[in-house]
């Protein structure tokens, strides 16, 4: 393999031929999905893509405690519901999320077409979301390859005291 060639394979993803996996939830949840940075060389951004099917989305209501997100709405039109708001959002799109409990959000696709998007974000580890709809917190670290992350998802009302387990 020539040095081009490596650099293209740990540098270069092209969204139009990404092989995507489907993800599916019924009744909300329905997706195309790629992770466009696994197998690069980067290490503090994240870059994946999704095709929401008509009337679904990709996950729930959210926020993150450190990582800041990115969307750029590809193909499509749909809603992003923010802070409580619901915001229209069509092709053309960039929508800046910043970390923290001001901004939970995620994106309804509200038409009748795909709505195909890019999802960039840092990458901050340890990780906390919180999910305002379900009352859940869901911790995880990143996966070293070739080991298991950490990930926990609980309620407030079903911790554990800190001393729990402990001798």
């Amino acid at each position: 393999m020539s040095l081009a060639d490596e650099l293209r394979a740990k540098l270069i993803r092209n969204f139009n031929t990404a092989q995507t996996e489907p993800f599916e939830r019924a009744p909300r949840y329905s997706e195309q999905f790629a992770c466009l940075t696994d197998g690069t060389a980067a290490r503090k951004l994240g870059c994946s893509l999704s095709i929401v099917a008509p009337g679904k989305q990709a996950c729930p209501y959210h926020l993150h405690h450190h990582q800041e997100e990115m969307f750029i709405i590809l193909e499509g039109t749909g809603t992003l519901r923010v802070a409580g708001e619901l915001l229209p959002i069509a092709a053309g799109d960039v929508i800046t999320i910043p970390a923290g409990p001001e901004y939970p959000h995620h994106i309804l696709n509200t038409s009748d077409a795909p709505l195909k998007y890019l999802s960039l974000s840092t990458r901050e580890y340890p990780e906390i979301c919180e999910y305002p709809d379900s009352g859940k917190h869901y911790a995880f670290t990143r996966a070293e390859p070739g080991k298991q992350r950490f990930a926990a998802v609980h309620r407030a009302d079903s911790k554990l005291d800190y001393w729990d387990g402990e001798p």
